[in-house]
C-alpha cells in the first residue's frame, strides 16, 4: 500500500507529539494518531515501525531539543547566571512538553539517538558546572544533583503538585539559588 498524499513521517510525529503532550504517554495509541490526522491505523505503519519506535523517536528528538534549549540558555554565560540560565530552560521545557519529557526519563540504552541527545545535555550541564571548579568526580555527583533537583520540582510543578499559597517561580529560583551557594562550597573544597 502506497503512503497516504500529504502524510509524511514529520506529519506522524508532530501529531503524536502534540497526542503525548496533551494526554500523556498513555494518550498515545494507533487508534489515536489515527484519528488525529484523519487516516485508517494500518496507513500510520507507512511511517513508522510501531508504536514503541515512535516513542523512542519521540524521547531522542525531546531530549536533543532539551540540549538545544540548555545549549542556547548557558551561551554567553558563567557561573551563577549561567546555573540559573540552564536550569529555567530545562523547567520551561518540562512545562511547555510535559508528555514528551516523560518519555525522555526512560532508559533507552540501545538506541542510538537516544543516547547521543542524552549526552548532549550532559555536555551542556558539565559546561556549566566548570565555572565551579569541582574535581571530575565532584562534576558528575553535581550534574545528578542538578538534574534530579531541577527534574523534581518542574515534574511536579507540571503534574499540579505545588498547592501552597506562595510563588512557584519564587521557590524554583530558592531551589536554584540553593544549588549554587552549595556548588560555591563545593568547589572550595
Amino acid at each position: 500500500m502506497a503512503p497516504r498524499a500529504g502524510l509524511d513521517k514529520e506529519k506522524v510525529l508532530a501529531a503524536a507529539a502534540e497526542i503525548v503532550d496533551r494526554d500523556g504517554a498513555g494518550g498515545l495509541t494507533v487508534g489515536a494518531l489515527a484519528a488525529q490526522l484523519g487516516v485508517r491505523p494500518p496507513s500510520l505503519y507507512n511511517h513508522m515501525e510501531s508504536l514503541e519506535q515512535l516513542q523512542q523517536v519521540l524521547a531522542a528528538r525531546a531530549l536533543g531539543e532539551l540540549a538545544a534549549c540548555m545549549r542556547g540558555a548557558a551561551t554567553g554565560r558563567a557561573g551563577a547566571e549561567a546555573l540559573r540560565a540552564v536550569a529555567a530552560a530545562y523547567r520551561g521545557y518540562v512545562l511547555a512538553h510535559p508528555g514528551l519529557y516523560g518519555l525522555t526519563v526512560r532508559v533507552r540504552p540501545l538506541d542510538e539517538a537516544y543516547v547521543a541527545a542524552s549526552d548532549e545535555t550532559v555536555k551542556v550541564v558539565l559546561a556549566v558546572l566548570r565555572g565551579y571548579q569541582l574535581s571530575e568526580k565532584d562534576a558528575v555527583h553535581a550534574a545528578r544533583s542538578l538534574r534530579s533537583a531541577v527534574h523534581g520540582f518542574a515534574s511536579l510543578e507540571a503534574a499540579g503538585g505545588f498547592g501552597m499559597p506562595f510563588d512557584v517561580a519564587e521557590s524554583f529560583d530558592w531551589l536554584i539559588n540553593v544549588m549554587d551557594q552549595g556548588l560555591r562550597g563545593a568547589g572550595r573544597e
